[in-house]
C-alpha cells in the first residue's frame, strides 16, 4: 500500500511541476540568442509568378551582426565574477565565463556598438540576393535605375548602409544611388529618440508592472549559483536574477561579434529560454502593440505613411526611384511591423506568460532583419500587387489572408487603417 501511495505521489509531483509552467518555451540554443543572434544563413530563392514582373522595392533594415551596444554589461559581470575569485566562491563554470568576459571586453575597446565584419557580409549577401531575385528593377534600357537610401545617425546604420549599397554598386555600376544618413532621419528610423508621446510611455514605466511581475516569475537564480557559488554573498533573489540575465546578455551576443561560445557551459537549455524569455518580454512590452499600451508601435506611423507614400508616387511616375532604402534599429523595426499586424510581429493577450509562444525576437528582429515590400505589374492587366517579405520569407500582409500577393489598391486601404485615425490618408 506504501508503494502505490509513492507512486501515485511521484506522479503528482511530475503533473504539477509540468503543470506548474504551461507556457514554458524549448526553443533552441541558437534561437535563444533572441535579437542578439546572427541572421540566418540559408535562405531560399525568392520565387513568384511568370506573369508578375517586379518593378519597385521599399526596404526597412536593421543594422547588421555588432559588438556589444556598450560596456555596461560586461563591466557588470566582470565585477562580480572578480569578487567571487577574491573570495573563493568561483566555480569552475565561472572561471571560464570570466575568460570569456575578458574576450569580449578586449576585443569590443573601441568598437562598443561597431558593425563587425559579420555584420557588414550580412548586408552583402542581402543585397545579392535582393539583386538577383528582383533584378529586374534595376534594369533600365535608357541607362541606370535611381535608388535611395537613408541612415540613421548611428555609425552601425550607415555601415550598414554603406556596405548594402557597394555590394549593390558591384552588381550594377550604372545604378544612381541618392544617400542621406543622420539626424535629419530621426523620425522615421529613430522616433523613440524624439516622440513624445513614447518619450512619455517611458518615462513613466508604464510598460514595467507587466514585465516586472514576469521576471520575478519566470527569471532564474540558479545561474548566479552555478556561476558565482553557492556560498558567493548575494544581496537576496533580487540580485541572483540580475547577475544570472546579465551573464546571458553576454554570452547570448558573443555569435554576432564571431566569438565562439557554448552556451551549455553556463546554463541549461530550460534556464536559457527562461532568460531569453525575460529578454524577449521586455522588448514586446517596449517595442510593440500591447493590451498595455498602443504607444510604441504607433510611434511607426511616419515610417509607414512613407512606405505608403513612395509607393503610390512611384505608381503615380512623380518618384524617380525604383528602390527606396531605409537602415535602422530593431527598434526601428519592432513597432512598424508592429503596426502593421503582420503575422508573428503583432500579438494581443492578458496573459503575458503567453508571449514567448507567440512573439519571438530571434523570428522578428535577428541582426540585419528587414522588411521588403515588393511592388509587381501583372503582364497582362498591368495592375499592381503588392508582396511583403520579411527577414526574405514572404508573409500574408493581412492577418486573415493566406494572399501572398495583394492588389495595390486593397494593400493600401489595408496599411491606411494600420495607422492612428490622425493619421490616416
Amino acid at each position: 500500500m506504501r508503494k502505490i501511495f509513492v507512486s501515485i505521489f511521484a506522479l503528482l509531483a511530475v503533473f504539477s511541476v509540468s503543470a506548474a509552467d504551461p507556457m514554458a518555451t524549448s526553443y533552441t540554443w541558437a534561437q535563444c540568442r533572441g535579437s542578439l543572434m546572427p541572421y540566418p544563413a540559408e535562405i531560399n530563392p525568392a520565387v513568384y509568378p511568370d506573369s508578375l514582373v517586379p518593378v519597385f522595392i521599399n526596404h526597412v533594415g536593421r543594422h547588421g551582426a555588432r559588438y556589444p551596444a556598450s560596456a555596461s554589461n560586461c563591466n557588470k559581470l566582470a565585477a562580480w565574477l572578480s569578487r567571487a575569485d577574491s573570495i573563493g566562491t568561483i566555480t569552475p563554470a565561472g572561471r571560464r565565463l570570466r575568460q570569456l568576459n575578458d574576450i569580449v571586453i578586449n576585443r569590443s575597446k573601441g568598437q562598443w556598438g561597431a558593425l563587425d565584419s559579420l555584420g557588414m557580409a550580412e548586408q552583402r549577401s542581402i543585397a545579392t540576393r535582393l539583386f538577383y531575385n528582383f533584378g529586374e528593377v534595376f534594369s533600365k534600357a535608357d541607362g541606370g535605375s535611381t535608388v535611395t537610401a537613408i541612415s540613421s545617425y548611428s555609425p552601425r546604420c550607415m555601415m550598414s548602409m554603406f556596405s548594402f549599397l557597394h555590394q549593390l554598386d558591384r552588381m550594377d555600376n550604372r545604378i544612381n544611388f541618392s544617400i542621406l544618413a543622420g539626424r535629419v532621419n530621426s523620425a522615421l528610423m529613430r522616433p523613440f529618440d524624439i516622440n513624445n508621446d513614447y518619450l512619455e510611455f517611458r518615462r513613466e514605466n508604464v510598460w514595467k508592472p507587466a514585465y516586472d511581475e514576469y521576471y520575478d516569475q519566470a527569471c532564474p537564480t540558479a545561474p548566479a549559483r552555478h556561476l558565482l557559488g553557492e556560498r558567493y554573498p548575494f544581496a537576496g533573489e533580487a540580485e541572483q536574477r540580475e547577475i544570472s540575465l546579465t551573464a546571458y546578455y553576454v554570452v547570448a551576443g558573443c555569435a554576432a561579434m564571431s566569438v565562439d561560445c557554448d552556451p551549455s557551459t553556463y546554463f541549461s537549455l530550460d534556464e536559457y529560454n527562461a532568460l531569453w524569455s525575460c529578454f524577449n518580454m521586455r522588448q514586446y512590452l517596449q517595442r510593440t502593440a500591447t493590451t498595455v499600451s498602443s504607444v510604441p508601435a504607433d510611434i511607426a506611423s511616419d515610417l509607414l505613411l512613407d512606405l505608403i507614400s513612395t509607393t503610390e508616387t512611384f505608381i503615380a511616375g512623380t518618384n524617380p526611384a525604383v528602390a527606396c532604402f531605409r537602415f535602422g534599429h530593431a527598434e526601428t523595426l519592432m513597432p512598424l511591423l508592429s503596426l502593421m499586424r503582420l503575422r508573428g510581429c503583432y500579438y494581443m493577450t492578458n496573459y503575458f506568460d503567453t508571449v514567448g509562444l507567440h512573439w519571438r525576437d530571434f523570428d522578428v528582429v535577428p541582426m540585419a532583419s528587414n522588411l521588403q515590400m515588393i511592388l509587381f505589374r501583372a503582364k497582362g492587366s498591368g495592375r499592381y500587387y503588392l508582396r511583403v517579405d520579411l527577414n526574405e520569407q514572404p508573409l500574408p500582409l493581412q492577418p486573415n489572408s493566406s494572399e501572398i500577393y495583394t492588389p495595390w489598391s486593397e494593400a493600401r486601404l489595408y496599411l491606411t487603417r494600420c495607422l492612428p485615425i490622425d493619421k490616416q490618408i
